[in-house]
């Protein structure tokens, strides 16, 4: 038998030695076309990100990017905490198993136990995998096994994200990403902090199990449940026997001065999904954390324990024992208390420009470290007299503002913010729990003088930046 010839393949060292241009031809070739293209009209594809640490990427010519976007909330800690990086190491170096799932692990099982540590009431039962998606579909299947009732409904919130794998793309509310997939059928609709909606909806449907329900809705625009909503949805799923699932994959583990946001209204849910920060920014690790009699009456038995579990790659030694020094790590420095005190911080600070900038600045919303700064449609910036005729393109031109400004951010300032999937005019700033007064004054003052530029000049500044570089 003839022995097949070796591929071509390139290295780790070839990869570091890439330039810019040869990275994107092969991700445009390899990657996504499309998101090459998009990187591409944002701007943020010009500069090639070399190494990166604490509050910055740099570059491989040595420029220094300031992160606010902080990857959608994954880099609570920062890049390469010199803490967790070393507990990393150690354990790399020490050749410890990494995937042993045919016996017990003790990393698996330490992080388990310090979830169940730093999560309230009895949420005491932990399920390890390595994204949110997945832990949010870990828990749609347990809700729905531990329900009570044959196939029962999932009931999701208006302009919801809870990821993009099938079950969980189900309850996401968004036409763009559902396309024409085949989705589940169990589900049912309810509008966002709306209680009364949600008792109505809980009276008249006895075949919903399930309410699925992120605590600040991240991918809608930073969006902030109403004060007693979250102690409502309590008493009206115990009332009616739903099972509520609170999805904190991006406004959890420590980002709003709580461990998790539900925590501040003193609410408990039956099953919290986690991820996102939860790796310390090194590993891939997700999970869900549920009250003991929901998991035992879904996965209790010999017979039913491997009906969901364990994940090949949930109990990998590298990514538990990263996790477990990254939760050590998020109390010993109090970066909770950090996240409240920055985020009081930057709220105010915006909440300033917002004043300064009434015409530009819709709102200013969030509450720690997880923040939306909403610009008004592009009209309302105009000169007076081109508003109505402009007005006519706003829903077109929705987040062209923000697209501008973001690649203005990055190529004047050198500072990285983000966007909001379904509302286009949020900038979303997320950034390392460690951030400093310091670094958010830089972003103000930034974000101060370019406003100060008013909306035609912004834009004819993004369109000669991008006709220069392009």
């Amino acid at each position: 038998m003839q022995v097949p010839a070796r591929p071509d393949l390139m290295t780790v060292e070839d990869a570091i030695k890439l330039g810019h241009e040869d990275v994107a031809a092969l991700t445009a070739k390899h990657v996504s076309p499309g998101q090459q293209r998009m990187l591409k009209l944002l701007g943020f594809d010009r500069l090639l990100i070399d190494h990166a640490e604490g509050m910055y990427y740099v570059d491989q010519g040595g420029r220094k990017i300031l992160d606010f976007f902080g990857a959608y909330g994954a880099l609570g800690f920062g890049h390469n905490h010199p803490r967790i990086l070393a507990a990393e190491r150690a354990f790399i170096d020490a050749r410890r198993h990494d995937i042993a799932i045919a016996f017990m692990s003790q990393y698996a099982a330490v992080l388990s136990y310090d979830l169940a540590q730093v999560s309230p009431g009895d949420l005491d039962m932990a399920f390890l995998c390595v994204s949110g998606s997945e832990a949010n579909e870990a828990a749609l299947k347990l809700g729905e096994r531990a329900a009570g009732r044959r196939k029962p409904t999932l009931l999701y919130a208006e302009h919801s994200f809870h990821g993009k794998t099938r079950g969980a793309l189900s309850v996401s509310d968004s036409d763009l990403y559902q396309a024409d997939f085949q989705l589940l059928q169990n589900r049912r609709k309810v509008p966002f902090g709306d209680a009364e909606a949600l008792e109505k909806v809980l009276a008249r449907d006895r075949s919903i199990g399930v309410f699925i329900l992120e605590t600040i809705q991240g991918g809608a625009g930073v969006v902030m449940p109403p004060k007693g909503y979250l102690k409502a949805v309590r008493e009206l799923c115990d009332a009616h026997g739903v099972i509520w699932i609170a999805d904190e994959v991006q406004c959890g583990y420590g980002r709003t001065g709580r461990f998790f946001a539900f925590e501040h209204e003193d609410v408990v849910p039956d099953i919290a999904t986690l991820a996102k920060s939860l790796g310390g920014g090194k590993t891939a690790v997700g999970a869900y954390v549920a009250r003991t009699p929901i998991f035992m009456n879904a996965y209790g038995t010999p017979q039913t324990a491997l009906i969901h579990g364990p994940a090949t790659f949930g109990w990998i030694g590298t990514a538990c024992a990263t996790a477990i020094e990254a939760l050590n790590t998020l109390y010993d420095e109090d970066l909770m208390g950090n996240a409240a005190e920055q985020g009081a911080y930057l709220l105010e600070r915006l909440q300033f420009l917002q004043t300064k900038y009434p015409t530009l600045i819709a709102d200013v919303r969030g509450r720690g470290l997880m923040v939306g700064l909403e610009l008004s449609d592009i009209s309302q910036g105009m000169p007076r007299g081109t508003r109505t005729l402009v007005s006519s393109f706003d829903k077109r031109l929705r987040g062209a503002l923000t697209g501008f400004i973001g690649a203005l951010l990055l190529s004047d300032y050198d500072i990285l913010i983000a966007f909001t999937e379904y509302n286009r005019n949020v900038i979303r700033l997320e950034p390392p729990l460690i951030v400093e007064r310091s670094h958010i004054d830089r972003l103000v003052e930034s974000l101060d003088d370019l406003l100060s530029r008013g909306v035609t000049r912004i834009v004819l500044d993004y369109l000669r930046k991008t006709k220069l570089t392009h």
